[in-house]
């Protein structure tokens, strides 16, 4: 099985005494091997190396089984690795987005959730605009937290390719909301886009100073002078 070779895998280049600490860093109810990332990246490098992507369906039970069958942390970022393999490039379809679904609201916690949403999901928006468009503004109003987030951050890279509309679509719904993890997310959004027009984020900011965190306003504008 491939969950059994992936952990064999990290057992063999984890530190066990490094684990207590990482789990309590991501405040983890999972426990971890002790792996560090670029070791984690070389030992999934070694594992995936003969695995065939025959198929997209073949490929997501893949990603699946390593996801819900894992029982150590890097197992999950394992299935993480996997879900971006270059290799599976031609079945990144909207279609996939239900898998990233299943990652994002099981996840729960920033450290999944950030990667799903800005390599993968980001993705998926960059080649199919028109269903994932319709797909964030739909998550942007979601009673999960995390889709929510999602929809926010998709687009941390797209620089002057960011689709304006869709992102400020994306915040309003959560402008008022007291969630940390919702607030960080519009002044993160907000901020990478400052970056390519300071001007813009500064009349926002601005527009709806009245309802802002404080916490969104302060990261927004940041790097600005």
């Amino acid at each position: 099985m491939l969950l059994q070779e992936v952990r064999k895998a990290l057992r063999a280049v984890a530190d066990p005494a490094r684990a207590p600490a990482m789990q309590a860093y991501m405040k983890s109810a999972m426990p971890y091997h002790g792996v560090t990332a670029p070791l984690l990246r070389q030992a999934c490098k070694r594992v995936f190396a003969g695995l065939e992507f025959s198929s997209s369906a073949l490929w997501q039970a893949q990603v699946r089984e390593l996801w819900r069958g894992a029982r150590f942390r890097e197992e999950r970022y394992a299935a993480q690795n996997l879900a971006g393999d270059k290799r599976a490039r031609p079945f990144q379809k909207p279609a996939v987005l239900k898998l990233y679904e299943e990652m994002i609201v099981s996840g729960a916690w920033w450290d999944h959730v950030d990667d799903l949403a800005s390599h993968h999901v980001g993705g998926l928006l960059r080649e199919h605009p028109v269903p994932l468009r319709r797909a964030m503004l739909a998550w942007s109003t979601s009673d999960d937290l995390w889709k929510r987030r999602t929809a926010i951050i998709c687009q941390l890279g797209f620089k002057e390719h960011t689709d304006l509309e869709l992102l400020y679509a994306c915040i309003a719904p959560s402008l008022d909301a007291r969630e940390f993890f919702l607030r960080k997310a519009i002044g993160w959004a907000l901020r990478q886009y400052a970056w390519t027009d300071g001007d813009e984020i500064r009349r926002y900011v601005r527009r709806h100073a009245t309802r802002l965190s404080p916490l969104s306003r302060r990261e927004a504008l940041k790097n600005l002078a």
